[in-house]
């Protein structure tokens, strides 16, 4: 069953691209972006990744930790973090049990064909693990911004891609702070 909004959001076990064991309730107190992909260096996976590396700061300072949520494995995560400079993690979930329980390994059709395959969604988590909001049609160019429009303060989001330089600095600071946690 697909969790709707003012529900608990269904907590799941899985790895990072690092192998380390993550759980959604290790981010109880903190408000979460749980979002769904396709796949890793894809154009539009990579346009919103990018998008959210961009503004990481801004969730950040609005109190949200980013997950990213597809079934590639954690080596494929890797090279995708370490090409793009993402600050957040990504979790592999290549047995699809996350996708299952959120209800976003969905049929698909592409030129008449059928498949199975990732809904582009995006699950937006409070502090009690309740989901407040699900983005279902993601402007991958803008993510940041529909995140944050039901906020009533909107800060400025960045549109325009950040330099390399900028992205590797936005990094530290994301490692830095999760050391002193």
């Amino acid at each position: 069953m697909t969790p709707t909004v003012g529900t608990k959001a269904p907590n799941f076990t899985t790895q990072d691209q690092n192998g380390k064991k993550v759980k959604l309730s290790d981010f109880k107190g903190r408000k979460v972006v749980l979002y769904f992909y396709p796949k890793d260096m894809t154009s539009g996976c990579t346009a919103e990744a990018c998008n959210l590396r961009d503004n990481y700061n801004v969730l950040q300072k609005q109190g949200y930790e980013v997950l990213g949520v597809s079934r590639d494995d954690e080596k494929s995560h890797r090279k995708f973090i370490e090409k793009e400079n993402l600050p957040f993690q990504l979790l592999a979930d290549t047995d699809l049990s996350v996708h299952k329980k959120y209800g976003t390994w969905v049929e698909k059709s592409m030129y008449g064909r059928k498949y199975m395959g990732t809904a582009r969604v995006t699950f937006l988590i409070d502090e009690k693990g309740t989901i407040t909001e699900i983005i279902g049609k993601v402007d991958t160019k803008n993510h940041t911004a529909q995140i944050l429009t039901n906020s009533s303060a909107v800060p400025k989001v960045n549109k325009k891609p950040v330099s390399k330089k900028t992205a590797k600095k936005v990094v530290k600071e994301s490692v830095k702070r999760r050391m002193k946690k």
